[in-house]
C-alpha cells in the first residue's frame, strides 16, 4: 500500500488517498476514477510529499530492550574476559577437576572454568563442592 498527497487543480484543495501502488495510481488517474471530492473535478496530481517517520511508543519500547540487551551482552562479555584471563580451562573435565581440589584439599594456582551437565553441578552441590554457573555468549556479531 502506497499514500499519496494529492490535490485539487480546480479547487486548491489537498487531500491523502491509499492505493495499492503506484502502478495502481497511474492507471486510476488514466480511466478518469479519481475526483475531488469537492467540487467533483478530475483535474487530480500527486502533491510533492516527504516519508512520515513515526516514532510509536513500540519502537522506544523495543529500542529500550535492545540498549538493555547489549548492557548485559557487555558485561557477560566483560565477565567472559576477566575468567579467561586468570581461570584454568579444564573443559569436559570440570566435575573432575572439581572434585580433585576439593577432595585433596589441592589449592589450585588457578580457578578453573568448563563445561558441565546439570546432573555434574548438583551432584557436586550434594557433595558440598561450591560452583557458579554462568552464561558463556559466543560474540558471533560482525
Amino acid at each position: 500500500m502506497i499514500k499519496y498527497k494529492l490535490i485539487c487543480k480546480d479547487c486548491d484543495i489537498s487531500f491523502d488517498s491509499w492505493f495499492s501502488s503506484s502502478k495502481e495510481y497511474e492507471k486510476l488517474i488514466k480511466q478518469k476514477f479519481i475526483n475531488c471530492h469537492i467540487c467533483n473535478s478530475l483535474n487530480i496530481k500527486k502533491t510533492l510529499m516527504s516519508p512520515s517517520v513515526l516514532k510509536s511508543k513500540n519502537n522506544t519500547t523495543i529500542n529500550n530492550k535492545d540498549r538493555k540487551y547489549k548492557k548485559i551482552k557487555k558485561i557477560i562479555f566483560e565477565y567472559q574476559k576477566f575468567i579467561k584471563e586468570n581461570f584454568d580451562y579444564v573443559g569436559e573435565n570440570f566435575a573432575y577437576e572439581a572434585r580433585s581440589i576439593h577432595y585433596k584439599n589441592k589449592k589450585a594456582s588457578k580457578a578453573i572454568y568448563g563445561l558441565a551437565t546439570k546432573k555434574d553441578l548438583e551432584e557436586l552441590k550434594e557433595e558440598g563442592i561450591e560452583t557458579k554457573m554462568i552464561p558463556w555468549v559466543k560474540d558471533n556479531t560482525n
